[in-house]
C-alpha cells in the first residue's frame, strides 16, 4: 500500500543491497528524483535514474522546482550525494519539511567554514588558513612548522589532498589545485591550508531525527605511505560500539553534529583521534560513501539505509531505538589495492592467493583487464576492493595485512605507455 512519496536529490550510483530507494519502497513510499542542475557533474554522469515516481531537474527556476515537488506532497527531502547537500537544505526549508534549514549550508559544504563553525562551538578543530595567495600560504607554512594539509575547499574522495613538509611543497600543491576542476564539474577557485592531524582516523555513519542522533557504524581506517601519499587508506575495518576510545569519538561527533545544525537525516564524519582529543576532518549531511551501509548491514544486520527510512517516515520508532547500540554479529574489512604501476592492465596475477584468504568474502573491481590502470593516489584510483568477513576479528585483521602482503608490482600484468 502507497504511504506517500519522498524526494532524493542527486542520487549516488547505487550499491549492492539496496538504494534509498528501495529501501523507502519497501516503507511504502514511493521517491522522486530531483536535480538540482540541469547537467549532472562527471562524478555522475553515468546514473540512470530508475524507479522513481517522477524525475524533476531543477532548470533555475526554484519556484517551478517546488510546484513541481509539491504536487507528490513529499513528507521529505533527502540528499543522497554531497552534491546535493544544498539543494535538499533548500527545498526541505521552502517546503517546511523536517530540515537541516540553509543557515549552515554553507559550512556544511566549504571545508574551511566547516572546521570554523565546530571551533566557534567550542569544539576541537584545525588550525587552518583559506589561502589567497603563494606568499600569504609559504608564510603562514613557516609560521605552523612541520606537515601541513592542502585541499580543495569542496571535493570528496581524498582528491586533490596535499600532505606537504615544507612551504616549496605547499606552494606547489596551491598552484595545482587552483583553478582546475574537482569531481563535481566545479572550479577550484579557493584553496584551505590546515594543520596535519596525527592520529587514528575513524569514519562514522550517524541518522537523526528532531536533534537525537543514532550511531549507525563506526570504523578505523588504516594507512600506509604509498605513491608518495602520505595517510593513504588501505583499509577500512568495522568497530563494535565500546571502549573508551571509540566511546570518545561518538560524543565528539554528536557535538559536531550539533555544531553543524544537522538535525535530521544521515551524516558521515571524519575524525582524528588526536593526542589532545578527537578532531573533525570533515562531515557531510548525506548517507556515508564506499558502500559502508553494504558492509554496515553484513557485519550488524542494520546500517543507514533503514535507520534514513525510519528517521523521516516513523519518527516515533526511531526516536524509541536511537540509543540502542548496534551488536556485530560478523567483523568485516575492506582492504583495497594500492596500485604501484600505469599503463594497460592485462592481468591481476594474484587473485587466487586472495580468494584463498580465510575470511574472504568478494573482489569489488574498479579497473578491468584491458583498462588503463593508473598509480593509486587517492580513494577514485583503487584498481580493486577486498571484502573480508569472519565473526574472529583477529581472522579479518590477519587477512587485511595478508592483502597488503599480496599486493605490490608483481600483482600487476601491465602493459607499459
Amino acid at each position: 500500500m502507497l504511504k506517500g512519496r519522498v524526494a532524493i536529490v542527486d542520487p549516488s550510483p547505487p550499491g549492492p543491497t539496496g538504494t534509498l530507494v528501495s529501501e523507502f519502497g519497501k516503507a511504502g513510499y514511493q521517491s522522486v528524483y530531483v536535480q538540482s542542475t540541469p547537467v549532472r557533474p562527471r562524478m555522475y554522469e553515468s546514473l540512470v535514474p530508475t524507479g522513481y515516481a517522477d524525475e524533476i531537474v531543477h532548470d533555475g527556476d526554484l519556484a517551478r522546482t517546488i510546484e513541481r515537488l509539491s504536487r507528490h506532497e513529499p513528507v521529505a527531502v533527502v540528499p543522497d550525494s554531497e552534491f546535493g547537500v544544498p539543494f535538499a537544505d533548500l527545498l526541505s526549508e521552502r517546503m517546511g519539511l523536517p530540515t537541516n534549514g540553509t543557515r549552515l549550508s554553507p559550512a556544511r559544504r566549504d571545508k574551511y567554514r566547516m572546521i570554523e563553525t565546530v571551533k566557534a562551538a567550542g569544539l576541537r578543530g584545525a588550525r587552518q588558513l583559506l589561502v589567497t595567495d603563494v606568499g600569504e600560504l609559504a608564510a603562514w607554512h613557516r609560521e605552523m612548522g612541520g606537515r601541513i594539509v592542502v585541499k580543495p575547499l569542496s571535493s570528496a574522495g581524498s582528491e586533490g589532498v596535499h600532505y606537504c613538509d615544507t612551504p616549496e611543497q605547499s606552494v606547489r600543491a596551491y598552484r595545482s589545485l587552483i583553478g582546475t576542476e574537482n569531481i563535481f564539474s566545479m572550479r577550484n577557485d579557493s584553496v584551505v591550508a590546515q594543520e596535519y592531524l596525527a592520529g587514528t582516523e575513524y569514519a562514522v555513519n550517524t541518522v537523526s531525527r528532531d536533534g537525537r542522533h543514532h550511531l549507525c557504524d563506526i570504523w578505523t581506517a588504516t594507512q600506509t605511505t604509498a605513491n608518495g601519499v602520505l595517510d593513504l587508506c588501505d583499509g577500512l575495518v568495522l568497530l563494535p560500539h565500546e571502549g573508551e576510545r571509540v566511546e570518545r569519538v561518538v560524543a565528539y561527533c554528536e557535538q559536531v553534529l550539533d555544531a553543524m545544525g544537522i538535525r535530521h537525516g544521515p551524516a558521515h564524519l571524519d575524525v582524528r583521534l588526536t593526542p589532545s582529543g578527537p578532531c573533525l576532518i570533515e562531515v557531510g549531511a548525506r548517507m556515508g560513501g564506499g558502500w559502508t551501509d553494504h558492509y554496515a548491514r553484513m557485519g550488524t544486520g542494520e546500517s543507514q539505509l533503514n535507520w534514513t527510512v525510519d528517521a523521516y517516515t516513523d519518527p516515533d520508532r526511531f526516536l524509541a531505538r536511537h540509543q540502542e547500540r548496534y551488536r556485530i554479529g560478523e567483523f568485516v574489512a575492506g582492504a583495497p589495492l594500492i596500485s604501484p604501476v600505469e599503463g594497460t592492465l592485462r592481468a591481476y596475477r594474484g587473485l587466487e592467493d586472495l580468494k584463498r584468504l580465510e575470511s574472504y568474502h568478494g573482489l569489488r573491481t574498479f579497473v578491468r583487464p584491458g583498462d588503463r590502470i593508473r598509480r593509486t593516489v587517492d580513494d577514485l584510483t583503487y584498481p580493486l576492493l577486498v571484502e573480508l568477513r569472519h565473526e574472529v576479528q583477529d581472522v579479518v585483521l590477519r587477512d587485511l595485512a595478508s592483502v597488503r602482503r599480496l599486493d605490490g608490482e608483481r600483482f600487476y600484468d601491465v602493459e607499459q605507455p
